[in-house]
């Protein structure tokens, strides 16, 4: 499995799983669910190690982790360049139990940090869909989104977020289940960014999409979809 320099939280989150038996899964403290996604698109793969112990290694760029049972408390967590005992984070690092997270790791090398996103996994009403959007392309300033039917005219659509800087996330749109196309533009034009074409979407369905940049940084512009509940 390959990851990345993730901030703090986010390499927490993964490596309390793997680092813990099931004893502690289980314990009083209770557990929590933690995603992880590498959104940092030129930090270079990088090993975790939890309480002395490596659990992850070689972690690259728009990989996520499936939602992990983590047990609720506190860890120690290092994180070392790739098959090297340099470390580039030491911290403890803490999750709640009964709460659902991703947590990206996001921003440019010299500058990453992690995004914490706490989750709503509560279905939709009947027939709905939920979608979150989220701005992680660091080197792209304002963006408006547009949530359409496929193939609608963006000259005259409006849009359904607007302004939305870097790292911002929205809340869960809750829309019925059905065919939809989401295009980014630059805040206040109408010159698209990221299109993810005609998109399907089931009844009790959630998903996240998340704006990220190319290997290393820059353009093309992509999105990232993640299942946060079929």
């Amino acid at each position: 499995m390959k990851l990345t320099r993730i901030g703090v939280a986010a390499l927490a989150a993964t490596a309390l799983l793997l680092g813990c038996s099931d004893d502690d899964k289980t314990g009083p403290n209770g557990t929590a669910q933690v995603r992880v996604v590498h959104g940092s698109p030129d930090a270079p793969a990088v090993d975790v190690l939890v309480e002395g112990k490596e659990v992850l290694s070689d972690v690259s760029y728009l990989q996520s982790s499936p939602y992990l049972s983590v047990p609720a408390g506190t860890r120690n967590i290092r994180v070392n360049a790739a098959n090297s005992t340099t470390t580039v984070i030491n911290a403890n690092a803490a999750v709640t139990k009964d709460y659902a997270y991703t947590v990206i790791a996001t921003n440019l090398l010299a500058s990453i940090e992690p995004l914490v996103l706490e989750d709503d996994l509560t279905a939709p009403a009947a027939g709905n869909i939920k979608v979150r959007l989220v701005h992680g392309a660091p080197n792209v300033g304002q963006v408006d989104i547009y949530v359409t039917a496929p193939g609608a005219n963006l000259a005259t659509a409006t849009p359904t977020l607007t302004a939305v800087p870097f790292k911002a996330a929205s809340g869960y749109l809750e829309v019925p289940a059905g065919n939809y196309q989401v295009r980014i533009t630059p805040t206040g034009t109408k010159t698209v960014a990221i299109d993810t074409g005609a998109l399907t979407l089931a009844a009790g369905q959630i998903r996240t999409g998340i704006a990220v940049e190319a290997p290393g940084g820059g353009t093309p512009l992509t999105a990232l979809l993640l299942a946060d509940r079929n």
